[in-house]
């Protein structure tokens, strides 16, 4: 299984994770080519080797207008800079040429003030394919809700501050348009090293890590070491929950590609975020399938002592039909669960059913990754099941939100699917 594995043991931010991506990308050059015309002008990206503690790594540059974001000297650095970038925001500017309305950055003094459907309307104008434009877009919602969290306000009244300016756009668009290039079929990652101290930032010094970065890393596991300063912005830990679907050890991988991404600032320990692209064995997990034949119950019966097993937990109940002894039609019953629910599934098989014995079967179960999204149709939302892995990408509509949408609008199932298929996801999980 193609996997990437990122070494977050000096964090993450926007464009370390979009130099180290870089590295393991065959063509380098080709992709910043197709970045800096994608942002038509508007932003552009460069990419120097450098070193950091003697290893060679790239280090990638972001200019917005004209002038380098976030710039500030090596010894005062790392990514140090999300806290003082220049405070522009996202605004209309109906005098650009051929009377276009494009979101554009625009100065307000000392805050930045960029609210999220200016956010959106920037990347949707980006000319992406649609599969990276729901993605930066899915990031962008991660960022929104975070920062809604933290401040107690809603998302149509959030305004971002150090994640809103164009060089942090620019690193998340990248970063998804590298993953969709890419294409690995399992994301995994380190525990996340955030740093220690305090930053600075549009509303003060606070502390590391960053409220919006802390809302981010719930659930995720991270620590703080020896080394002071912000190591994990808001923006990397966006894109590191929007990705990554385990954090732990390393699997066991056969390496193909390393990439180093390297930040400003100079650290005893090197100041860069490894990124790993191998093979790993597919997944398989152990289950049990408890079998028993049954030839004197209803069709009632069954399904209630199926009804039953689901609610306890089983994975997979389903009935075979066969013949058994003194030629009886009968049903053989599967009850498929993991091995710490034999028991409970036992009780329940014999308690439900008029079996006098049970059989075992020790399987393997190989499964494709799944996710879950929100999109927002003109009738209402629906949830997508999304199923990805060994090559194969799949999403569908759950049923449930699509026919209540079609019996409220009185409409055929199929164009409430076609309804669903065209709208953009909202809030990846």
């Amino acid at each position: 299984m193609r996997t990437i594995y990122f070494d977050l043991s000096m964090g993450a931010a926007g464009d370390m994770l979009t130099a180290a991506l870089l590295e393991l990308h065959p063509e380098p050059e080709r992709v910043l080519e197709t970045l800096n015309r994608v942002f038509q002008g508007r932003v552009s990206l460069s990419a120097a080797r450098d070193r950091k503690c003697g290893i060679a790594g790239t280090h990638v540059t972001v200019t917005a207008d004209g002038k380098v974001e976030g710039e500030k000297t090596r010894s005062e650095g790392h990514e140090e800079a999300h806290a003082e970038q220049r405070h522009d925001c996202l605004c209309r500017d109906s005098s650009r040429e051929h009377g276009g309305h494009h979101a554009v950055p625009h100065s307000h003094g000392h805050h930045s003030h960029t609210s999220v459907s200016e956010v959106r309307e920037f990347i949707r104008e980006l000319e992406l394919p649609e599969p990276v434009l729901r993605d930066a877009l899915g990031v962008y919602d991660l960022l929104a809700e975070a920062e809604a969290r933290v401040h107690g306000s809603t998302l149509e009244n959030i305004h971002f501050h150090e994640v809103g300016t164009l060089d942090a756009m620019a690193d998340v668009v990248s970063v998804c348009c590298l993953m969709r290039e890419l294409a690995p079929e399992k994301i995994c990652a380190s525990p996340v090293h955030v740093g220690s101290g305090t930053v600075r930032c549009a509303h003060g010094e606070l502390p590391v890590p960053a409220p919006a970065t802390l809302e981010l890393l719930k659930g995720i596991p991270f620590y703080s070491a020896e080394i002071r300063g912000e190591l994990c912005t808001p923006t990397g830990a966006a894109l590191l929950r929007y990705y990554v679907k385990y954090f732990g050890d390393m699997p066991g991988m056969k390496v193909d590609r390393v990439g180093y991404g390297l930040g400003t600032k100079d650290f005893p320990r090197a100041n860069l975020l490894r990124v790993l692209l191998g093979e790993t064995e597919a997944e398989r997990e152990q289950l049990i399938e408890l079998v028993c034949n049954l030839d004197d119950m209803t069709g009632e019966e069954l399904a209630y002592a199926q009804e039953r097993l689901f609610a306890a937990g089983a994975l997979d109940v389903y009935f075979t039909n066969i013949g058994m002894k003194k030629s009886r039609p009968a049903v053989m019953l599967t009850c498929m669960c993991r091995q710490e629910q034999r028991d409970e599934m036992l009780r329940c098989l014999f308690r439900n059913t008029t079996s006098l014995g049970v059989r075992e079967y020790v399987c393997s179960r190989y499964t494709l990754a799944r996710s879950f999204s929100t999109r927002e149709t003109p009738c209402g939302s629906v949830r997508m099941k999304r199923a990805e892995g060994y090559g194969t990408v799949r999403e569908k509509p759950e049923f449930e939100d699509l026919k209540r949408i079609a019996e409220k609008e009185n409409l055929p199932l199929r164009e409430a699917a076609r309804m669903a298929e065209e709208a953009i996801p909202d809030n990846p999980k």
